[in-house]
């Protein structure tokens, strides 16, 4: 039962660096464009962050400022979550 144990602390310790590399970032900016069709969003920091297929659009137009919650997959920033800033 200990070296199970052992195997299994010494696997969760090799692979805790992967974690780190998937973690969530945020960013608040001002929505610049917004392309329904190719899936994305554009905002004034120069940069489109891609959203899921199933993403609700509603209330979201160029000047609308907001938070944006993304991972890095692949080179591209795919949002998490996003929340409107009043």
């Amino acid at each position: 039962m200990r070296i199970l144990i052992a195997a299994l602390l010494a696997t969760a310790s090799i692979l805790s660096p992967i974690n780190s590399w998937a973690q969530s970032v945020d960013v608040e900016a001002t929505i610049k464009a917004v392309d329904v069709s190719k899936l994305s969003l554009t905002l004034d920091d120069g940069k489109t962050y891609k959203v899921p297929e199933e993403f609700n659009f509603e209330g979201l137009t160029a000047g609308v400022k907001v938070v944006v919650f993304y991972t890095v997959v692949d080179g591209s920033r795919v949002v998490d979550d996003l929340e409107i800033v009043q």
